[in-house]
C-alpha cells in the first residue's frame, strides 16, 4: 500500500450551505489554514461573518478550476456540495494528491477513483456526517459489545434498526418543516427500499406504505426504511451465525405524519416530473423554516439479539438535539463528526484509499468519545 501523503495543515471547505455548522470553526482552530470556498468571495465573507469566523479562514470564489489551482499535495478538501459534484472534486484531489472527505454515501463514481486515490497516497473520507456518519458509529458499536457478550460463533437471531430524521422541534399541522429543496425529500419518497422484516428481505415502492409506529424514549414516532438497507449488513460485518429477523435503515417523522402527508402520496402516486416539480415549490412556500423556527434531529439506533439457548442481549443509542439561534442540529450533527474525521486526515491517523467513518466497533467506541468530549450529546444503553 501507497504510504499516506503527510498532511499540509490546509482545509480547503468547499460549500457554505445549510449543513455547514460549527464544524467549521472547530478546524479554524486545528488546521493551520483554512479556506472556504463558496459561490463568489463576497458570499463566503458573508458565510464567515455569519459564524463569527471572519479572520479565522480565507474566503474563495469557488470554481473547479479555480480550487485546482490552489491545491497542493497534502491539503484537505471538504465538500458540502451536492453529492454529484463530489467525483469531480476527488478527481481534482487525485491529481494534486490531496486528501478529500465529505458526508455523503459512497457513489459509484466516487469508487471508481478510490484505486487511483490508493495509488497517489490519498485518504477518500465518505459517510461522516449524521447519516450516514454518527448513525454507523452506533451501529458498529453495539455490534462490538454484543458479540463480545455472545460470541460470533454462537447460532442467533437479532433485530437492527436505524432511524433518523430532521423534524420540527414545536410539531405543526403538516408535521414536518422544509429546510431542504423539497424535491429531495419527494424524489427520495418515489425511490423503492429495500429492507429484512420477519427474516424476509422485502422491496417498498413506495416506502410511505411500509410505515410504522416506532417508540424511542416513550415517545411514538412513525418511520419508514430508506434507500437499501441490505448490503449494510455485511458493512456492519455482522457474524455469520446470526441471522437478521429485521434490519432497517430508515427515516423517522412525526407521529401524525401518514395522515398529515396523504395528499402529498396521492400526488406522487398520480403526477409526472412537471407535476412533482411544482407541488415542491407548493410544499416550499407553505412549509418553510423560518428564522424563528428550531429543527430538531432525532437518531435512534438499537439492536436486540437472541441465541438459540434463549440468551438475550439489547443495546440503544439515542441522539437527540434541538437547534438554536446560533445554528440548526441538523447543522452542527453533520459537520461536527466530519470535522472530527478531517482532523484525522490532519493528524496522519487514516490510511489511504476509502475510510467509512466507521469501520470497526474499536474505531467507532473511539469516535464517539471524541464526539461526546467535543459537546455531541447521546446517550447508550444495554440490557
Amino acid at each position: 500500500m501507497t504510504e499516506v501523503v503527510p498532511a499540509s495543515g490546509t482545509v480547503h471547505w468547499v460549500g457554505a450551505g445549510l449543513s455547514t455548522g460549527s464544524g467549521l470553526a472547530v478546524l479554524c482552530d486545528t488546521a493551520a489554514r483554512v479556506r472556504l470556498w463558496h459561490r463568489t468571495e463576497e458570499r463566503a465573507e458573508q458565510a464567515l461573518a455569519a459564524r463569527g469566523l471572519t479572520g479565522r479562514a480565507e474566503p474563495r470564489a469557488y470554481t473547479l478550476p479555480a480550487l485546482v489551482a490552489d491545491l497542493a499535495p497534502g491539503d484537505v478538501v471538504v465538500s458540502m456540495l451536492p453529492a454529484p459534484d463530489h467525483a469531480p472534486l476527488l478527481g481534482a484531489c487525485v491529481g494534486a494528491r490531496a486528501h478529500f472527505a465529505c458526508s455523503s454515501y459512497v457513489s459509484d463514481a466516487v469508487l471508481d477513483q478510490v484505486p487511483a486515490a490508493e495509488a497517489a497516497g490519498v485518504t477518500v473520507l465518505t459517510e461522516a456526517g449524521l447519516d450516514p456518519g454518527v448513525d454507523h458509529l452506533f451501529a458498529h458499536s453495539l455490534i462490538d459489545r454484543a458479540v463480545r457478550a455472545i460470541g460470533p460463533e454462537t447460532a442467533a437471531t437479532y433485530t437492527l434498526t436505524s432511524y433518523c430524521g430532521g423534524v420540527p422541534a414545536v410539531p405543526n399541522d403538516f408535521r414536518y418543516r422544509f429546510s431542504w429543496a423539497p424535491a429531495g425529500v419527494l424524489g427520495a419518497l418515489r425511490s423503492p427500499a429495500r429492507y429484512i422484516e420477519d427474516g424476509a428481505e422485502r422491496t417498498a415502492d413506495r416506502p410511505w406504505t411500509a410505515t410504522r409506529a416506532h417508540v424511542v424514549d416513550g415517545e411514538t414516532f412513525e418511520a419508514y426504511p430508506n434507500r437499501d438497507s441490505v448490503p449494510f449488513v455485511a458493512q456492519y460485518g455482522l457474524p455469520a451465525a446470526w441471522t437478521p429477523r429485521t434490519f432497517v435503515r430508515g427515516t423517522l417523522r412525526l407521529d401524525g405524519w401518514l395522515t398529515a402527508w396523504a395528499p402529498v402520496f396521492a400526488e406522487l402516486e398520480r403526477g409526472d416530473d412537471r407535476s412533482i416539480a411544482e407541488l415542491a415549490k407548493d410544499l416550499a412556500a407553505r412549509y418553510p423554516t423560518t428564522d424563528a423556527d428550531r429543527d430538531r434531529v432525532v437518531l435512534a439506533v438499537s439492536l436486540d439479539v437472541r441465541t438459540g439457548a434463549g440468551e438475550e442481549w439489547s443495546g440503544r443509542y439515542l441522539l437527540d438535539a434541538v437547534g438554536t439561534e446560533e445554528e440548526s442540529a441538523m447543522a452542527r450533527l453533520v459537520s461536527r463528526p466530519l470535522a472530527l474525521g478531517v482532523g484525522h486526515i490532519l493528524d496522519g491517523s487514516l490510511p489511504t484509499g476509502l475510510c467509512r467513518a466507521a469501520e470497526t466497533g474499536e474505531r467507532s467506541q473511539a469516535w464517539l468519545a471524541e464526539l461526546a468530549e467535543a459537546g455531541v450529546e447521546f446517550t447508550a444503553r444495554t440490557d
